[in-house]
């Protein structure tokens, strides 16, 4: 069997640019997705662990959680409300592989509600092997001068406070062996200017992961980043960029967005035994930006 060509192996125009209220939904977003629903195939690589995916729903979410259940891991999703749609479609899917879905209906910026979703996972699923910090708030910025704090604020709680009181309220509950991987951005690299405030949390993440590798390598859990580049999802269509979306993804390399299912491997590897000496670490999944 022949390789595929990684230019022509998923769209490279034609997306909708539409604009959606946040945090966008996979039924408005045209084209649909690729999340590895028709073609991520399991090896058994995380049997019997249990996952914790905030933004799950879908997009980058909801992709590690098909490959995570089709690996033979239980997954817990967290999300916003208004995502009920996108939360039961991906639930479907994680019992269909025969795993023990887990939704929980919430908003990360509430520090309260992030602790209860924990131990909601760990008196559900039975524990916590597997943590996901993925929500993201992002919108497009005309300038510094007219960012109101309200907006910076909630980027800033969603993309950073959540990332740190998840990770505080899991860590009681992990033990050797689990492995904390950060949804980051090919931002955090080539930060731009429309996207200040995203990408100065993107920026932090990496900070954050590679110190929090030096304080948990000693425990034997392994905290990792996987870096985006442009990845079709809802969030896209919803950031606000109705005239940029016609060409969204085309000035990489490669010359195309990503879908969600390309990313998932990579959190499989940072999950898995495969994995055991990666910590610290930040893989980019960027057509071939450099990182």
């Amino acid at each position: 069997m022949s390789a595929t060509d990684p230019r022509s192996e998923h769209p490279s125009e034609g997306f909708d640019g539409t604009p959606q209220s946040q945090p966008g939904l996979t039924s408005e977003t045209n084209p649909t997705p690729d999340h590895g629903e028709s073609s991520y195939v399991g090896a058994g690589k995380l049997s019997g662990r249990r996952a914790l995916i905030t933004g799950g729903d879908s997009g980058i979410g909801r992709a590690v959680a098909i490959a995570f259940a089709r690996e033979g891991a239980d997954v817990a999703i967290v999300h916003l409300p208004e995502e009920e749609e996108d939360a039961a479609s991906t639930a479907q899917l994680i019992t269909e592989a025969g795993r023990q879905a887990l939704l929980i209906p919430g908003d990360v910026c509430d520090e309260e509600f992030c602790r209860r979703a924990v131990e909601l996972t760990v008196s559900e699923l039975g524990g916590i092997d597997i943590l996901i910090p993925n929500a993201a708030y992002q919108k497009s910025r005309d300038s510094l001068e007219t960012l109101e704090t309200a907006e910076f604020a909630r980027v800033f709680e969603t993309n950073l406070y959540s990332l740190l009181w998840f990770v505080k309220y899991a860590l009681p509950h992990l033990e050797a062996g689990a492995s904390i991987i950060v949804t980051s951005s090919i931002q955090a690299a080539e930060p731009s200017a429309g996207l200040i405030d995203y990408a100065m949390t993107k920026a932090a993440q990496v900070a954050f992961v590679k110190a929090m590798a030096e304080e948990l390598g000693p425990r034997g859990i392994r905290v990792n980043a996987v870096a985006p580049g442009p990845i079709w999802t809802p969030l896209i269509p919803a950031t606000d960029w109705p005239d940029k979306v016609a060409e969204f993804g085309q000035e990489t390399p490669l010359g195309r967005p990503g879908q969600p299912a390309e990313l998932a491997p990579a959190y499989v590897l940072l999950a898995s035994d495969d994995g055991s000496y990666m910590s610290g670490g930040v893989i980019p999944v960027t057509g071939g930006r450099p990182f």
